[in-house]
């Protein structure tokens, strides 16, 4: 089942695709979003209540809104496909526990919505990812029991400003989190709709040039130990967003690299997922404002 949340009429709410179109509503239904309808372990009832009621909205008249569009933590991992850490030609051996970082929620639009390049850089970067919503809470999980606590998967686009992850010693959470840097979408794809134990391809096209494309099962830390790893120091609760890492092939790794501008199109595509496609726009700031720069 795809569900999806999205604006109608500056109206929010959440509901399941039928087909290519169709989409049936299910706010009104004892939940108002679906992170509370996950927090209530609603899937099941509200799967056979989509069957039943009729189409209330068309896709094409619709705003979507990342599938969860306010988590209460985005978790980001670094470095995880295989090829990655010898993309850093940096001699160091591969990595013995994930590389994490935070994202806040206004990091993040829906399909659609333009990816913003603030005036305080020109390295805006593309990263396609896969990324887990969480279905289940749950404090150090076993790996045995990781996908029962997985409500499904989205594509996700980590944008990032390059220059800024090197503002501190220890950290890139500022230059992960510019509003509208990245994207989340279209949808979320239930869980139920995927083998655990076959590799998804994540690919990543820009102007529809092929940048990224790898498989899961070259990831060095598979989906089971990223929420092992992660529930250890952090409870895992219904809606929290996992990304899983990128592969090769962001824009700053060619010579020249090639970041983003405005009029830039970039799609991440998963298999079983679908496509998430977002325009690349300069964001505008109001000069009453006054730009802070770094």
């Amino acid at each position: 089942m795809k569900l999806l949340s999205f604006t109608y009429q500056g109206r929010a709410h959440f509901g399941a695709l039928r087909g290519q179109e169709d989409i049936v509503a299910l706010d009104g239904h004892g939940h108002n979003s679906l992170r509370a309808a996950l927090e209530a372990d609603a899937l099941p009832a509200l799967a056979k209540l989509a069957q039943t009621l009729p189409t209330t909205h068309r896709l094409k008249d619709v705003r979507l809104l990342p599938p969860i569009p306010v988590p209460e933590k985005i978790i980001c991992v670094g470095v995880n496909y295989g090829n990655r850490n010898e993309e850093y030609k940096d001699g160091s051996a591969p990595p013995a526990y994930p590389s994490v970082f935070p994202r806040f929620p206004d990091s993040f639009v829906g399909h659609g919505e333009p990816l913003l390049r603030p005036p305080e850089s020109e390295q805006l970067d593309y990263e396609g990812e896969i990324a887990i919503v969480i279905g289940k809470a749950g404090r150090r999980i076993s790996a045995e029991d990781a996908w029962s606590h997985v409500a499904g998967l989205t594509c996700l686009n980590e944008g990032t400003v390059r220059d800024w992850l090197k503002h501190g010693k220890f950290n890139v959470t500022q230059g992960k989190n510019f509003d509208a840097s990245g994207s989340m979408g279209p949808w979320m794809v239930t869980a139920d709709e995927f083998d655990p134990a076959a590799p998804l391809t994540v690919t990543t096209r820009v102007n529809g040039e092929l940048r990224q494309q790898d498989a899961t099962d070259n990831l060095m830390f598979p989906f089971a130990e990223l929420i092992r790893y992660i529930s250890v120091w952090t409870t895992l609760k219904p809606g929290d967003v996992i990304s899983t890492g990128t592969p090769i092939g962001a824009g700053v790794r060619f010579t020249p690299p090639r970041f983003l501008k405005p009029g830039d199109v970039v799609e991440v595509e998963v298999g079983g997922i679908g496509i998430l496609s977002n325009p690349v726009a300069d964001e505008a700031v109001a000069s009453a404002q006054g730009n802070a720069h770094a």
